[in-house]
């Protein structure tokens, strides 16, 4: 299928149809809070799905555990719900014993960075051919609102109810760090740009992580008052900064404007590179042994 085909196509489907054509209905109403924008990440990456023509009957959902690790069950597609921290791991060996499966994986900041943190790092350097989507809210949502290795320091949280004093992980720089050979970073307010982003991360071949920014507004939201939803989605908003008008600053900017960015998180497409996958390097090592 071409891109402009599948450009048309997009353009014919509606948002009902999506709904219809990717969703369990035996699985509503979901779980997630008001305001929370776990459900935006989902609903970008069924319409990356539908614009890349992903064949769902060779695609393979997996994720941990959290509010964000709910979403494979919500889509019609094989999945797997595994042990906390685990996912990338279950999807290791998915993509090794089948390397013509799309792997696509759901994880939290907690599930990905904290538990998961080890596997994480060793997907991103071994380049596996799958798909992160990370939903980062800066806190253990679903198991009590305690300290995330993202949450910033001086922010609450029920186990830091005088706030954080721990340095934050990047979970983006920390994917580019390891080897990853997509790594993008997107709010979840605007849909366009994280679409986009998607489906460039299922094309890529190799580890592609994109992580989004989501508002919790039960357990994050509520620890450091920040207000009604609506506030709280703008206030994300007001702390993003497109990445090249982030580096334009670094390199160009008034002592002003550089004092500045240390408020604002850069979004965008961080990296990208291209590498042998895992998969790739198996293949070629098995041909040369059997020479």
């Amino acid at each position: 299928m071409s891109e402009k085909q599948k450009e048309r196509k997009v353009e014919m489907i509606s948002a009902a149809e999506i709904r219809d054509k990717y969703l369990r209905h035996d699985m509503m109403p979901h779980i997630f809070c008001t305001g929370c924008g776990i459900g935006n990440v989902l609903d970008y990456t069924l319409w990356a799905m539908e614009k890349e023509g992903l064949d769902m009957d060779n695609t393979v959902f997996l994720s941990g555990i959290g509010c964000s690790s709910r979403l494979p069950g919500y889509i019609d597609v094989d999945s797997l719900h595994t042990t906390h921290g685990r996912a990338l791991a279950f999807a290791t060996g998915v993509k090794i014993t089948n390397p013509d499966l799309n792997v696509v994986v759901f994880t939290g900041d907690g599930d990905c960075m904290g538990i998961g943190g080890n596997h994480f790092i060793h997907a991103c350097r071994r380049n596996i051919d799958m798909t992160v989507i990370a939903v980062n809210n800066y806190i253990y949502g679903m198991t009590g609102g305690q300290v995330a290795p993202t949450t910033p320091e001086g922010d609450y949280a029920t186990t830091a109810p005088y706030g954080n004093i721990e340095p934050s992980f990047d979970m983006s720089d920390m994917a580019i760090s390891a080897g990853a050979t997509y790594v993008a970073r997107w709010g979840v307010k605007r849909p366009n740009q994280p679409i986009n982003s998607i489906q460039q991360a299922l094309q890529n071949k190799g580890m592609s992580f994109v992580e989004m920014m989501s508002p919790c507004t039960t357990a994050y939201s509520r620890q450091n008052r920040m207000g009604a939803i609506e506030e709280f989605w703008d206030w994300y908003e007001e702390k993003t900064m497109l990445a090249e008008e982030y580096e334009r600053i670094e390199q160009y900017g008034t002592e002003e404007e550089k004092e500045e960015l240390k408020e604002k998180i850069k979004v965008g497409v961080l990296h990208q590179e291209e590498k042998k996958s895992l998969n790739e390097r198996l293949q070629d090592l098995i041909e040369e042994v059997h020479i």
